[in-house]
């Protein structure tokens, strides 16, 4: 059985590895989230006690859906940092973790079940970024980075940030030392230009998704909504186009929504928060059309369709308006608007597309 990793960063921006589930003491300011993560498994699962295994399904599930989450958004994050500009940094492109990554009563459920122990352990490559070029695996041990052994134990992965930043900070690659089933190899992995959002799971039924300006999050129940990863993206894109408009910032919301972003990574989180509207205001329509407008050329740009973008969010909106409260129509309840500025966009990008123009805004 695999456990994937849940709420990891992009492996290395200009500050540190990021660790997993409720750990905010340490996480730096500057991360980026991204895939493609699996725990290392073992042969120990008769040692389970019934507690341990009811949280290692819990984890799983959780980190299912946060894996197609990564899986998704990591070409938006790549293809446009162009378009990030100031909010782009410079990362590796894997996460990492060992068993003080899960908090409580899931520490003992990932070390007995998963065999995550002291040494920081590889959960995911992002494909495509420098990690994955030099050939890093999902299960191998990070041992030193420059010739610096790395930390182990419970602060491994906010210590490990002293190591990493300096040399992402002045250097194009990183000299990577890892154990691999006991065989120690020497790697260098290139860094990777991205947006410097964090992707989120938002543990919660409730449909919406929120852009606190730094990161992205997607509620469980958004994303059981979406019909595929196409659909799944246009959430991803449109949510990143806000952040990138500074638009929660411009309507006072960033506080309110980063609130409510760090109550729903959480395993069992306070859903109280959102009852009501949640104290957040409604996106008003000028805004709304200036993120859907980039939001199609973040998708174009990634590799994704757009062509039934339109059909979708008149789908949501159909489907949940903006009387179901707390959801994302009731936050963004312009839809006449923004289906017009889609369409409008889709036909720029054809055009451009034509002309042989770069496709940007």
């Amino acid at each position: 059985m695999h456990l994937p990793s849940l709420r990891l960063a992009l492996g290395v921006c200009a500050a540190a590895v990021l660790a997993a589930c409720q750990t905010p003491a340490i996480q730096p300011a500057d991360n980026v989230t991204v895939p493609i993560v699996q725990g290392k498994p073992r042969d120990a699962a008769a040692s389970l006690t019934p507690e341990m295994a009811a949280n290692a399904q819990l984890l799983t599930k959780m980190a299912a859906l946060q894996d197609r989450l990564y899986r998704v958004a990591a070409p938006l994050l790549i293809n446009n940092a162009e378009l990030c500009k100031s909010q782009a940094r410079n990362l590796l492109g894997f996460t990492a973790k060992n068993r003080y990554s899960y908090p409580g009563e899931f520490n003992d459920a990932a070390h007995e079940a998963f065999g995550m122990g002291e040494r920081l352990q590889v959960t995911g490559v992002l494909a495509g970024s420098g990690a994955a070029k030099a050939g890093l695996r999902v299960g191998d041990g990070l041992v030193a980075a420059a010739g610096k052994t790395l930390p182990t134990g419970q602060n491994a992965l906010a210590s490990a940030g002293a190591v990493f930043g300096p040399i992402i900070a002045s250097k194009s690659s990183l000299p990577l030392s890892i154990d691999r089933n006991g065989d120690l190899r020497d790697l260098n992995v290139p860094v990777t230009r991205a947006c410097a959002f964090a992707i989120e799971l938002g543990n919660a039924d409730s449909i919406n998704a929120y852009a606190d300006g730094s990161r992205i999050m997607v509620t469980r129940g958004l994303i059981a909504f979406t019909r595929n990863d196409q659909e799944l993206a246009y959430i991803v894109a449109k949510t990143m186009a806000h952040n990138m408009l500074g638009h929660a910032a411009m309507q006072r919301n960033a506080g309110t929504i980063g609130s409510i972003i760090d109550s729903l990574v959480s395993v069992r989180p306070d859903t109280s928060m959102l009852i009501g509207s949640g104290g957040i205001k409604a996106m008003p329509a000028e805004l709304d059309v200036a993120a859907d407008r980039l939001a199609l050329y973040l998708l174009v740009r990634a590799g994704y369709e757009v062509a039934d973008a339109a059909t979708f969010w008149k789908r949501l909106h159909g489907t949940y308006p903006p009387t179901v409260l707390n959801g994302y129509v009731a936050n963004h309840p312009a839809t006449a608007a923004r289906v017009a500025a889609i369409d409008k966009a889709e036909d720029e990008i054809k055009g451009k597309r034509t002309a042989k123009k770069p496709l940007l805004p």
